[in-house]
């Protein structure tokens, strides 16, 4: 696909699903002291869901566990022609929504089908139905499952990346850092003789360190609350855990997949140094990091450089996933940990 289209194609897509974050993200305009509105529990709007893409086969709502005896699900999206074709490399999407809100529906990797991927958009329990970790449990759970139905569906279990915005990026970034981590794997949800290991991570503004948010707004604190169950300083334990900055240390850590981290400097919900103190620490364990703080750019609004960011995902997923762009192999992170 030529890449000016692809990166239109997938600015428009995203828009449906990451503005959600944003629309009240910005500061009021009058008042004594201006206060950060974050969005609360963003739903999507059923007319901005993205028409389906010519040459998509999907398959929605797969049942991947059953927490608690209700299901969570996520949709998979595979090219048309399939048969005869080398096993593809899989992106998941994870949605944000302060962890309380957000849909599947909305997949802004879904032109990377037509790029040669599968592609999977993934829910998981919300904190209205449970707290952390049950949504990096649940997105464990979904990794595992892709895995072992990868060869029905014609994917390549070693070939695996993920790709969050907000709350997702923030599990997503959980994602490649907590492998072989027992308390967020969630083996009882199903597949546990399979790897939850990704080979490749994008974050988009995900919240790396809790620890940092020591007076969260009167807006952001009952999210933190709902999410660990309680005030953050009685959670101290679930608030480490949850905090992927946390987990990069030498020698505490299997291997670590490469990291693509995207956030603008005026974000007003998730400070930028989040991603910088994240970007940081997996450098000094010699993981393979890319930083990308844009200019002038919100939480879930690059502006001018929207489609620029877009882009730079694609050939993020391109080199990674497909050894493409100045690499003959994919970088493989072994599918077996965890």
């Amino acid at each position: 696909m030529n890449n000016v289209r692809f990166g239109r194609l997938l600015g428009l897509l995203a828009i449906g699903g990451l503005m959600a974050d944003s629309v009240s993200a910005q500061p009021p305009t009058t008042g004594p002291t201006p206060e950060v509105k974050p969005a609360a529990a963003p739903q999507p709007a059923p007319e901005a869901e993205p028409k389906p893409i010519p040459g998509v086969r999907p398959l929605q709502n797969m049942e991947y566990a059953r927490p608690d005896g209700k299901p969570v699900k996520l949709d998979l999206y595979l090219p048309e022609k399939t048969e005869g074709t080398k096993p593809l490399p899989l992106v998941i999407w994870i949605h944000g929504g302060g962890w309380q809100g957000g849909s599947k529906e909305f997949c802004p990797a879904l032109p990377l089908v037509r790029e040669g991927f599968a592609v999977a958009s993934v829910e998981y329990r919300l904190t209205d139905r449970a707290a952390f970790p049950a949504q990096i449990q649940d997105c464990k759970a979904a990794v595992r499952y892709l895995r072992a139905h990868a060869k029905e569906h014609n994917i390549d279990p070693e070939r695996f990346g993920c790709w969050g915005a907000s709350a997702g990026g923030h599990l997503v970034a959980l994602l490649g850092v907590t492998c072989g981590n027992k308390e967020c794997e969630g083996a009882e949800l199903g597949n546990a003789d399979q790897s939850s290991a990704v080979q490749c991570v994008c974050d988009w503004f995900g919240p790396t360190d809790f620890t940092e948010f020591k007076s969260p707004s009167a807006d952001v604190a009952p999210m933190l609350v709902k999410l660990f169950g309680g005030p953050m300083s009685e959670k101290q334990e679930l608030v480490k855990l949850a905090s992927p900055a946390l987990h990069v240390k030498k020698g505490a850590m299997t291997k670590c997949p490469p990291f693509l981290i995207v956030q603008g400097d005026e974000d007003p919900l998730v400070p930028w140094q989040q991603s910088q103190e994240l970007a940081d620490k997996l450098k000094e364990v010699g993981v393979d990091t890319e930083l990308v703080i844009v200019k002038g750019g919100g939480h879930g609004t690059f502006g001018a450089q929207g489609p620029k960011e877009n882009m730079r995902v694609r050939e993020f997923f391109v080199k990674r996933l497909k050894g493409e762009s100045g690499s003959a192999e994919p970088k493989k992170v072994d599918a077996k940990l965890g």
